[in-house]
């Protein structure tokens, strides 16, 4: 890579795109670009980053998986702190399929005992029973082998997890153990839930080649399977909504901006970063902004299971009326806000492109830090939602994510206060610049953001 000196006026509509910017903002209220927004120090001096830091201590003492409890404490602790700034709070339930996983996963073969994994929506069970090499478990590699009441042995490769586990079973075998095909240990889920299915674990390839190697060699194996507490069935999470209306009906424009994050974490994770960090800053702004006077409605929204599929957000989104979803005119998304370890603020957008949310973020970064904060396309959380219908919607993340993403190490600990407020700022003078009265000092019109007339140089990689 070789370094290039890039020049690029910033007019209303911003469309920087390169990743390569770095934008952190300063406390000083002034802004370091020279161009000075009155209205934005109305929302930055209303900014309390310990607020959001304490927030974050709290939710992150325990994992909140969906559908669990502590998930639905942490609804409650987020419906209350709405409540606490004066907003009426909704808590929105949803329900969908959801899977357990065991807590007991224990595989030996003979006086040896292995390390298996277990794949999502295996059935629970023990089985004792001799081992058989059933191949890549295709219907053909079954023809001719006798599995009834015994354990299949199945090579990864050719057909999916569950098609080998309903081959096997439909054959006979009480249980199914998949090795891999290439070196390491192997994770896989069998795709959905099946009354049909045995108990199913996963082997390295080199434990799972010895197996079959001693099967092809003549010797007679007894393998001993136990899987317990794996459940599938319905699960109920929830959503919170709290809004700010405008203030004055009478210039209502009839707009509402969403500010999201999710709030539930993956298992064994307590979620400081993914995301404490994006909800606890939801809360700070809703707090901040609860008394600035504003023409559009600011709805203020924490989503339950993001981490197995953006199910809360499209419930959300799938739930709204038409006539609702056209009112939104941007999502402001915030996911992972506040790693130490992770790398520079950078925004996505489903379709690559910019759009209202960026521009206005752009133009909020130049004002604060002298350099517009980059985007490029992303999916993989509750932005998407928005932007499959068509709203202007962002993600707001660190790029690269932390070493710490989905491990028993995203803990408060990690945590940067620079990095909070660096975001707080930049998403919180975005969303007044359009929220904010029209007759409230020079804004444009409500289609743009803030206009921006100005040279700005920076160093851009390129190939």
């Amino acid at each position: 890579m070789k370094k290039a000196l890039v020049s690029i006026a910033l007019v209303t509509s911003l469309t920087l795109s390169s990743v390569g910017v770095q934008a952190f903002a300063q406390p000083s209220a002034t802004s370091q670009s020279g161009i000075h927004n009155v209205l934005d120090n109305r929302v930055i001096n209303q900014i309390n980053v310990d607020n959001i830091y304490n927030n974050i201590d709290y939710l992150q003492q325990t994992p909140r998986v969906a559908a669990s409890e502590e998930e639905y404490q942490a609804v409650l602790y987020i419906k209350d702190q709405f409540e606490s700034y004066g907003y009426e709070a909704e808590i929105q339930p949803f329900e969908f399929f959801g899977f357990t996983a065991p807590h007991t996963v224990e595989l030996s073969v003979g006086e040896t005992s292995l390390t298996p994994n277990s794949f999502t929506y295996t059935a629970s069970g023990e089985v004792t029973a001799e081992l058989v090499d059933a191949g890549l478990g295709r219907e053909g590699d079954l023809a001719g082998v006798e599995l009834d009441g015994k354990i299949a042995l199945i090579q990864r490769g050719e057909i999916s997890f569950g098609d080998k586990v309903l081959n096997a079973a439909r054959a006979g075998a009480r249980g199914v153990i998949i090795y891999n095909n290439a070196p390491g240990t192997l994770n896989g889920t069998l795709g959905g839930a099946n009354d049909e299915f045995v108990p199913a674990v996963s082997l390295s390839q080199a434990e799972g080649q010895a197996l079959a190697t001693q099967l092809a060699d003549g010797e007679s194996l007894t393998a001993s399977l136990t899987v317990l507490g794996a459940e599938s069935g319905l699960r109920t999470s929830h959503n919170v909504i709290a809004s700010k209306k405008p203030t004055n009906k009478n210039k209502d424009n009839g707009n509402v901006i969403v500010l999201s994050s999710h709030h539930d974490s993956v298992p064994g994770a307590p979620g400081a970063n993914d995301n404490a960090s994006g909800t606890a800053m939801v809360l700070e702004l809703a707090r901040a902004m609860k008394n600035l006077p504003t023409d559009t409605e600011i709805r203020f929204t924490t989503f339950g299971a993001e981490e197995l599929g953006l199910i809360g957000s499209r419930h959300y989104v799938n739930e709204l009326p038409d006539s609702e979803l056209n009112r939104i005119v941007a999502n402001f998304n915030l996911d992972m806000v506040g790693s130490r370890d992770a790398g520079d603020l950078v925004m996505r957008t489903v379709n690559g492109q910019p759009n209202l949310v960026t521009e206005l973020a752009q133009a909020s970064s130049y004002r604060l830090n002298g350099a517009p904060t980059p985007f490029n396309q992303g999916g993989s959380s509750d932005h998407v939602p928005f932007g499959e219908k068509g709203i202007p919607a962002a993600l707001f993340i660190h790029s690269p994510l932390e070493p710490w993403y989905h491990t028993p190490e995203d803990t408060i600990d990690k945590i940067s206060k620079e990095k909070l407020q660096d975001v707080a700022q930049i998403v919180s003078t975005a969303i007044y610049d359009y929220a904010s009265f029209d007759n409230m000092g020079a804004k444009p019109k409500k289609a743009k953001p803030q206009s921006v007339d100005a040279q700005m140089y920076f160093e851009e990689d390129v190939q």
